[in-house]
């Protein structure tokens, strides 16, 4: 049988002596206001319904004051007994706690402390908390604990509610930018055929009805490209995505971004794009563009500059990648530096582009601040970019960094299908030799490509990780609502 603490005991009795006045819990409540209207409200102000839940409270012998919450919002309540009845004030200081549910209308009046507040005139029980809210003094403060009880660390900490506010808000302003450029917002499969989009090791699962097997998408590229193709000139998608790799402060492996496609652009022109948008929302969002990250105050104003993989590799590891132009040359001299690469491939498995890639985010991303784009990566790390025109060993392709996080990245994409196959093909040859990052050759895509493509640009951005930079968070799970968490030992028992 389960067992219940003290508190817990307390409040399920009082169920019982609730239900004998009313339903403890009714199905509706009309409401004229937000809880964060009221401090705009006159005195004088009557017939004022709100409703919420209570998260302080001073009870005593004729008037009690109680605080009211919800995301947005909060407002004061005095209930005296000479307003709403003898009765019904001894309903209230014996039944309602902290964590229920109320619903109060009545008149706006000032405290003499300043304090907007409604007396009510009637009040009505809309729910009861069956647990005990944490300690207001101590609140909630264990990461872990909040990752896994959001819900209680959105009630109690004014900091998390601030940030999911940010990342609303920014969500909303990014549709707005793109809709006002005449983009269309279109839905792209999770479940794939192929891992196709991006270079990164992808879920696989196994849809039952078609007795096939099917991969959840690290990226909704390919089917935008599809979408362009089919006459839609301008869409993006707002797409959850999800990709089997390492998780650190900075990443997840089910995550958030948006991609965004433009007929007849190439990436300088999406370059432009970005910083003209990043800079209108985040001026907009917080009225200046110099916002604080960590210790560091990062101007976003201006024209951002840009660099090459190759000048950033030579300045933090003192190696040339055109002169070790071979996957051969390059690991020998990786080993030869005693330069150690994070990767869950083996490093001698990895083809030249992503060996090129682990190096950079090795020895140079870590130490840039930022805004800067990176440029002109290497074709074997782009198999869906668009080769420079004056050298087709590297891509027109960039990435926006700030403060050593990969922001955006985009590139003029590739819109010839004889060489989409022939790279594709390669990248089957790197997977069959042991790079699982590598992409699929994807048959499918290359058929609609057949059917002509006009010169397209796009670009990617990640929502949770520029929310983290823009709220200063220590780590990525601290700006996702509910971010995933091994099960613990009580749950599998429960199992």
């Amino acid at each position: 049988m389960k067992e219940f603490s003290d508190q817990e005991q307390v409040r399920r009795n009082k169920i019982s002596n609730i239900k004998r006045n009313c339903n403890p819990y009714p199905d509706r409540y009309e409401i004229n206001y937000n809880l964060k209207e009221i401090k705009d409200l006159n005195d004088g102000v009557n017939n004022v319904k709100v409703a919420g839940r209570i998260v302080l409270m001073r009870k005593m012998g004729k008037i009690s004051f109680l605080t009211i919450r919800d995301i947005e919002g909060s407002a004061q309540i005095s209930i005296k007994i000479d307003l709403v009845g003898e009765k019904q004030y001894e309903f209230f200081k014996d039944n309602f706690d902290l964590g229920d549910f109320i619903g109060v209308e009545g008149e706006i009046f000032t405290t003499h402390t300043g304090e907007k507040t409604i007396r009510a005139n009637t009040f009505v029980f809309l729910g009861k908390a069956l647990k005990p809210l944490p300690e207001k003094f101590h609140g909630l403060n264990d990461p872990e604990l909040c990752y896994r009880q959001r819900y209680l660390d959105l009630i109690m900490n004014q900091d998390t509610r601030d940030t999911f506010l940010t990342r609303i808000k920014f969500i909303k302003e990014i549709r707005n930018y793109l809709d006002n450029l005449g983009y269309l917002e279109i839905e792209t499969p999770i479940l794939n055929n192929k891992p196709s989009g991006a270079i990164a090791k992808p879920f696989k699962s196994y849809h039952n009805a078609l007795d096939m097997e099917v991969y959840l998408r690290i990226a909704p590229e390919t089917y935008m490209k599809r979408a362009v193709i089919a006459g839609m000139p301008k869409v993006f998608e707002i797409a959850r995505c999800f990709r089997n790799e390492g998780i650190d402060a900075t990443h997840l492996q089910d995550f958030t971004m948006i991609e965004a496609y433009q007929s007849y652009y190439n990436y300088q022109d999406n370059m432009k794009l970005i910083q003209d948008m990043l800079q209108a929302i985040i001026k907009k969002m917080y009225g200046t563009l110099n916002i604080k990250i960590g210790d560091k105050e990062i101007d976003l104003s201006g024209n951002w500059p840009s660099n090459s993989f190759r000048d950033l590799i030579i300045k933090y590891a003192d190696i040339d990648i055109a002169q070790y132009n071979t996957k051969e040359l390059l690991l020998k001299k990786i080993q030869e530096n005693n330069i150690d690469l994070e990767s869950s491939t083996p490093i001698e498995n990895l083809g030249y582009g992503n060996l090129v890639d682990y190096l950079y985010k090795k020895v140079a991303r870590p130490n840039i601040v930022g805004p800067i784009y990176l440029v002109n990566h290497p074709i074997s790390l782009s198999p869906l970019a668009r080769a420079n025109d004056e050298k087709p060993e590297i891509t027109d392709r960039f990435q926006l960094i700030i403060n050593g996080a990969e922001i955006v990245n985009g590139f003029s994409e590739l819109v010839d299908p004889q060489e989409q196959e022939r790279r594709l093909l390669e990248q089957s040859k790197l997977k069959a030799a042991g790079d699982d990052e590598a992409m699929d050759m994807d048959y499918d895509y290359i058929t609609a490509m057949e059917y002509g493509m006009p010169p397209i640009s796009g670009w990617g951005m990640g929502i949770d990780r520029l929310i983290q930079l823009l709220t200063n968070s220590n780590n990525i799970k601290d700006v996702v609502l509910f971010p995933l968490m091994r099960q613990t030992i009580n749950e599998e028992i429960k199992k």
